[in-house]
């Protein structure tokens, strides 16, 4: 297929960072003198920043604003991402090829922008993207295909002619049904949903170093 956009997640797509994620919701509450319940990250772990705030105030009755929210867990975050997370295998050979051949890029991430703005930049990723869209600035989580098209919005390129690279079942399955071609990439925190993944995406690949989409 001609390929003229690329809309890139970020955790577990391009960086290796999803095990920050897998306890920082345990952590906070922790912090905030609360006792969480076992099932916290099954109920979160699809969740933007806004929702897991919204969570947090109704579910757990915290006592907090969103910013305050953001600002404790964002705390707890930096730095692991500052000290402890990088580029997936083969991420730099892939987006100097798409560059080489003048393909607009951008990414869409549930991760605040500060954050993002970060940990891109000290990887030395960020000068590859035009623009960072989150779900907190679209308002709305990857659970619904907005974030997606703002992105292709801002590209202005063909939906038919734009990849979506996502490491998560449910944010496949959201883009794919908004009509995008999907890549499918792997990633360990998503290993029992591996078949499903690549059953759903149009291409699979289980690094960046592949020369080829694999169906």
């Amino acid at each position: 297929m001609k390929i003229s956009g690329a809309i890139f997640d970020m955790d577990g797509t391009l960086l290796d960072s999803m095990f920050v994620w897998m306890d920082i919701g345990r952590r906070y509450l922790v912090s905030c003198g609360i006792t969480p319940r076992e099932t916290l990250l099954q109920e979160i772990k699809n969740k933007s920043m806004w929702q897991v705030a919204d969570y947090f105030i109704n579910e757990y009755g915290l006592q907090k604003t969103h910013d305050e929210i953001y600002e404790g867990i964002d705390s707890l975050i930096t730095p692991m991402y500052r000290d402890e997370v990088f580029p997936k295998n083969g991420v730099f050979l892939l987006l100097d090829r798409l560059k080489a051949q003048g393909v607009k890029m951008c990414v869409a991430s549930a991760t605040d922008r500060p954050l993002v703005e970060m940990v891109l930049e000290k990887n030395g990723l960020l000068g590859y993207f035009s623009d960072i869209f989150t779900c907190n600035s679209v308002g709305a989580g990857k659970d619904n295909p907005l974030i997606y098209e703002k992105a292709l919005e801002h590209l202005g390129t063909p939906k038919l002619e734009t990849l979506v690279f996502e490491d998560a079942l449910y944010t496949i399955k959201t883009a794919k049904n908004a009509g995008f071609t999907v890549v499918g990439v792997h990633d360990a925190s998503a290993e029992k949903h591996k078949e499903e993944i690549k059953a759903l995406a149009d291409y699979y690949i289980s690094d960046f170093s592949c020369d080829y989409l694999q169906y």
